[in-house]
């Protein structure tokens, strides 16, 4: 199970270094929807790894019908990210970037959490959670201005 915990720290830096490599593909094109259409030529690579394995298959009818709504827009909002990248990354730098992503991340789950949102189990916002979502808002604060 730890091993998971090492995959999301590998997944951590990857999105901080995707974050600077996403903005160099939009200034070095012309138009920065262009370079999202790169990027989602990318992305197959998840349609490829799928059919090697055979764990790929399409939702039955029922399996479509009986998903939450909420659950289809996951890759718009990763899309956001992916614009989000594109625009602001490289004008205010990589810290305060992936700081706010990461700050934001981290009050929005604990909310999720704490009411069992959006498919995750209930976990109270405890004063300790709070506190800590209090210092990475400080911390971020502290990484952009200086």
């Amino acid at each position: 199970m730890w091993y998971l915990y090492g995959f999301v720290l590998l997944a951590g830096v990857a999105n901080a270094v995707q974050a600077g490599q996403n903005g160099a593909l939009s200034k070095g094109l012309d138009e920065s929807l262009t370079a999202g259409l790169v990027v989602a030529g990318t992305a197959s690579c998840i349609l490829i790894v799928g059919l090697l394995s055979g764990k790929l298959a399409w939702p039955t009818v029922a399996q479509a019908v009986a998903m939450p709504w909420w659950a289809w827009l996951g890759g718009i909002l990763g899309g956001c990210i992916i614009l989000a990248q594109f625009i602001v990354a490289r004008q205010i730098g990589a810290a305060p970037f992936l700081g706010l992503l990461v700050m934001a991340g981290v009050t929005t789950s604990i909310v999720l959490d704490h009411f069992g949102w959006v498919g995750f189990e209930r976990h109270p916002a405890s004063v300790w959670r709070v506190l800590g979502g209090v210092l990475m808002i400080a911390g971020v604060g502290l990484v952009a201005l200086f």
